[in-house]
């Protein structure tokens, strides 16, 4: 397979898009950082289609396009082939990486020398290309060696349903309105602290969007939970209760007050407080045969028992909860008519 092609500059995007139309699959990868950022900073896009590989600079080449492409159109790319999700669903382990993918299937051994490389600065050097362009070269033929594996098993249209899913927007834009939903062990803390630490964890959800930040940047799930319980009222208060080894960034903590004590945001976090998330020993119970149902139904697929369903949603069962995915499409005729029966 010829070298990668370096694109850095945007009038060699339309004829790469042009080159990319005329193929029936394109492999992509893409390199990215996160670690100072609330949203991931892409630095380069793989590419690869027939004997073409293309490396593309969005730092450079693409940066406007995309924005706008995303900001104006709001689309995802579809359809897509997620070759973890079908390597799952075939019997390997769930969420392989990429690397031992194609060693499986291929046996082909991948260099590993830039698995915490900086994408962003410029320019990449050789071996950064190299191992880019390694992380497409082979897509198409692991995504040719999965599709055939899973019309063998017919469970080709496990991947089509689940790979479907990942067209929702709202993976990628959740509402910050449900931000404490993150937050653990909320079910602990009495319903007014709970309130508060709801209203807190939207304000941190918005703020690290706005400033693009990490959430645990612009405050701590555990300062959260402080906060929450002890409802600071001043910016000295807010200080104390936070011991940080300084105050905190005057709007920022003015915003933070604003927001816990706004009598509107109050209200609306003392709505559908989440309920006690411990189960019963019934329930315990329940949770333990459902999973020797899932385990067993498992191993005959020769599968994960994650891939059929989660203990999350287990549990969510035994409680009473039916909003679960193993309920649905091929999971449902799969386990789900199984792990309901079970229940009755």
């Amino acid at each position: 397979m010829p070298d990668a092609i370096w694109i850095d500059r945007g009038d060699d995007l339309p004829p790469l898009a042009r080159t990319l139309d005329s193929h029936a699959s394109i492999g992509l990868d893409t390199e990215f950082l996160r670690e100072r950022t609330f949203f991931p900073k892409l630095c380069l896009l793989q590419l690869a289609a027939g004997a073409g590989v293309w490396c593309v600079d969005t730092l450079n080449a693409a940066r406007q396009d995309l924005e706008a492409f995303y900001l104006n159109v709001k689309r995802v790319i579809s359809p897509v082939f997620d070759t973890q999700i079908a390597a799952g669903c075939i019997g390997l382990r769930p969420q392989i990486g990429y690397a031992d993918l194609v060693r499986t299937l291929l046996d082909v051994t991948l260099a590993k020398g830039q698995t915490r490389t900086d994408w962003s600065k410029r320019p990449l050097t050789p071996a950064q290309l190299e191992y880019a362009a390694d992380d497409v070269k082979y897509l198409n033929e692991v995504a040719e060696r999965l599709t055939a594996k899973l019309r063998s098993l017919g469970r080709e249209h496990w991947v089509i349903e689940d790979c479907r899913a990942l067209e929702d927007t709202r993976l990628y834009e959740p509402d910050p309105g449900v931000a404490w939903q993150r937050l653990r062990n909320l079910h602990q803390l009495p319903p007014a602290s709970r309130a508060r630490a709801r209203i807190l964890a939207v304000w941190r959800e918005k703020m690290a969007r706005a400033r693009d930040l990490p959430r645990g940047w612009i405050i701590a799930d555990t300062a959260i939970f402080k906060l929450a319980e002890t409802n600071p009222g001043t910016r000295a208060d807010l200080d104390a209760a936070l011991s940080l080894p300084r105050p905190m960034n005057a709007a920022l903590a003015d915003s933070l007050l604003q927001s816990l004590h706004s009598d509107a945001d109050l209200d609306a976090s003392s709505q559908e407080l989440p309920r006690d998330s411990r189960p019963t020993p019934e329930q315990k119970a329940a949770i333990d045969r459902l999973a020797r149902i899932v385990d067993a139904h498992a191993s005959k697929l020769d599968v994960s028992a994650e891939i059929l369903a989660t203990r999350g949603e287990l549990k969510a069962l035994a409680m009473g909860g039916r909003e679960v995915q193993a309920l649905t499409g091929w999971r449902r005729a799969e386990i789900g008519e199984q792990l309901l029966a079970a229940l009755d």
